[in-house]
């Protein structure tokens, strides 16, 4: 459970998120981007910058969104506690305005990567770009109050006492100005403010004592004033959640002489009016200022309202004086030791720990099998065998006497196969071998077992051969051997469709024949079909009509291109696609004009090829950049110096 939150991180201001995302961007991602490259590394170049904004924005707002506590998650007391120093639908509202802005960075990231990918060029993808960015900026900027309002709710929980509401507690509390804070600072090494004003303490603090080895914790909280609930200010709220939730001593201290500017009366009143939170707490008065006066100089009024907090049940009252450390110390151990017996006595009286117990015992109560009383039978041995007494010089002697008598443990070792019943005593020390004449041993304990054995698969063979596993009828038979046969059909299928997966995938980078490429013969496809169950002979018969089809007479063109020299494979081969033109020979009607096309093509070239005009695909590093980037051989590695 998270007692503290000291390691928020910190929230900056929208200004500071923009130039910490954008600065991170320029100095991790590359910079340097011309208009001569190729149009898809300009669009890779930029696409980077995008993403890795974004990835940048959504990074510090996760930390930011989880830094913070789900003050759904966490201790009443806590959560009541944060909503009273802050409204809690504030600190909902301001986390959900983080991450609405985390997902409309990242919607943002997506729909410019993916305009980017269509760019056309540099110009256009680097507007684009700017335009992702400043998107992203114009979220970040709107998040201006959110960031504020988190910055000081991060600094004020980073104040917040550690306080742990399931461990034991002392719980001080009363009217202001009572000496809570001098009491605290008494038992315990807090460095709490004294002074001699109400309301020295705004808010809750901590110190720490050990008592029989045990850490106990001791709260200081605000001092409460008697008016109702809904008129409390924050600073008596802290301590009424403090009462109300945590699991602690509730020690109420009152001022005898009034120098804190309450009456006794009042003081009596307000333990009165809370006291429905001490529900299920022990609970002690503590008359403190007890130097000043004592209950006895009281006149019989006061005395009178005294008395009255003896009527709550479980109270118990002591004084002490803080100024001249008197019973303090006493006050102390008598409050650790209610809230021990108390603790104690509330984990007995839970049922959680004895249905643990019981759910690991299991008592078995066998069923009786008829109605005989059948009680237990004490040999008469044991009747007169004389009660054991380890002082009497005649007892008799056992196991553990002879050990001691020849060097005690580790040294003997008793005989443990001493009181074997067997038929010679001699064979009491014998070694029982596990595996004899290549047969284990214990297979063969009953010896009659063989023969029983030997008996069994007489019995089997006689009733085979009259044939009791017989099927009474042949229709069954024949079902049964169809039944068999799919069965292994089904087997073989299936271990080849296993196969055949294990191949594709074994394949990796090996090239493989694309499926029309593939030649399969008809009577392939006819089994295959037949296995599949579909009828073959229309099939067979469409292959028959195709056949005497092929057969007809060549037609002229046929003709004409045999003469040629046509083969009939060469005008088979695959032809063009419908959408790409004949570079070779559109516009061009004979050879003599496609010749002089070439020529042409030639001398234009000419000048290009002296001017040497430099590719995208050339690396020759200019003046303006920086060699050491650029140089050395190119890993998967990064060649960012920063």
């Amino acid at each position: 459970m998270q007692l503290s939150w000291k390691d928020i991180p910190t929230v900056p201001t929208s200004n500071d998120m923009l130039d910490i995302v954008l600065n991170r961007t320029q100095r991790k991602t590359p910079t340097v981007i011309r208009p001569g490259f190729k149009i898809t590394r300009i669009r890779a170049f930029y696409m980077r910058k995008v993403k890795f904004t974004a990835e940048g924005f959504a990074e510090k707002f996760n930390d930011i969104i989880g830094g913070f506590p789900n003050i759904n998650d966490v201790h009443p007391f806590h959560r009541d506690l944060m909503d009273t120093l802050y409204e809690k639908n504030h600190y909902k509202v301001s986390l959900a305005a983080v991450s609405r802005a985390k997902t409309l960075i990242e919607q943002v990231a997506r729909d410019y990567v993916r305009l980017l990918k269509f760019g056309q060029s540099l110009y256009q993808c680097k507007q684009l770009k700017r335009a992702a960015l400043g998107r992203m900026a114009t979220i970040t900027k709107k998040l201006k109050d959110p960031f504020v309002y988190l910055e000081q709710v991060r600094q004020h929980l980073g104040r917040l006492p550690s306080i742990d509401p399931n461990t034991r507690t002392l719980l001080i509390c009363g009217y202001p100005n009572v000496g809570k804070s001098s009491f605290l600072k008494c038992i315990t090494k807090a460095d709490v403010e004294v002074q001699p004003y109400a309301f020295t303490t705004k808010s809750l603090y901590v110190g720490h004592f050990d008592y029989k080895y045990l850490r106990f914790q001791a709260i200081d909280t605000p001092g409460i004033l008697d008016r109702p609930t809904e008129e409390m200010n924050n600073i008596e709220m802290q301590s009424i959640y403090a009462i109300a939730h945590l699991r602690s001593c509730v020690l109420y201290f009152m001022d005898l002489s009034e120098q804190c500017g309450f009456s006794i009366e009042a003081q009596v009143k307000l333990f009165h009016s809370i006291k429905p939170l001490f529900a299920n707490k022990s609970v002690m008065v503590v008359m403190n200022k007890s130097d000043i006066i004592k209950t006895e100089d009281l006149d019989e009024e006061k005395q009178e309202l005294l008395k009255s907090l003896n009527t709550v049940p479980g109270v118990e009252i002591m004084h002490a004086s803080c100024h001249e450390e008197d019973n303090v110390m006493a006050v102390r151990n008598q409050a650790c030791e209610k809230l021990l017996t108390a603790r104690i006595e509330q984990k007995l009286k839970g049922t959680a720990r004895v249905n643990n117990v019981l759910n690991k015992i299991h008592v078995a109560q066998p069923q009786s099998r008829d109605d005989v009383d059948r009680s237990a039978f004490i040999p008469e041995a044991a009747k007169n065998l004389p009660k054991f007494d380890l002082n009497d010089p005649n007892r008799r002697r056992l196991a553990r006497d002879i050990e001691a008598d020849n060097g005690g443990a580790g040294v003997f070792n008793i005989n443990l196969k001493d009181k074997y019943l067997l038929e010679d005593d001699d064979w009491k020390n014998d070694i029982m071998p596990e595996v004899l004449d290549g047969k284990n041993v214990y297979d063969f304990l009953d010896p009659d077992i063989a023969a029983k054995l030997q008996a069994l698969e007489d019995e089997e063979e006689r009733l085979e051969q009259e044939g009791f596993y017989d099927s009474d009828s042949e229709v069954e038979d024949v079902e049964l051997d169809d039944i068999r046969e799919k069965a292994e059909w089904i087997r073989n299928k299936h271990k080849k469709m296993i196969v055949d997966a294990r191949n594709r995938k074994s394949l990796k980078n090996t090239a493989i024949m694309p499926r029309d490429q593939v030649k399969k013969s008809f009577g392939e496809m006819e089994e295959h079909m037949y296995n599949l169950g579909h009828d073959t002979d229309a099939l067979r018969e469409r292959v028959g009509m195709a056949a005497k089809s092929k057969s007809r007479e060549l037609s002229g063109v046929d003709i004409l291109r045999k003469n040629q020299g046509i083969s009939k494979a060469k005008y088979n081969k695959r032809k063009a696609a419908a959408n790409q033109t004949d570079r070779l020979n559109d516009g061009v009607s004979d050879g003599a004009l496609r010749s002089q096309a070439e020529r042409l093509h030639k001398v234009q070239r000419r000048e290009r090829n002296r001017n040497a005009r430099q590719g995208e695909g050339d690396r020759h590093a200019t003046a303006s950049i920086p060699k050491h980037l650029f140089s050395g051989k190119r890993g998967i590695g990064s060649s960012d110096r920063r």
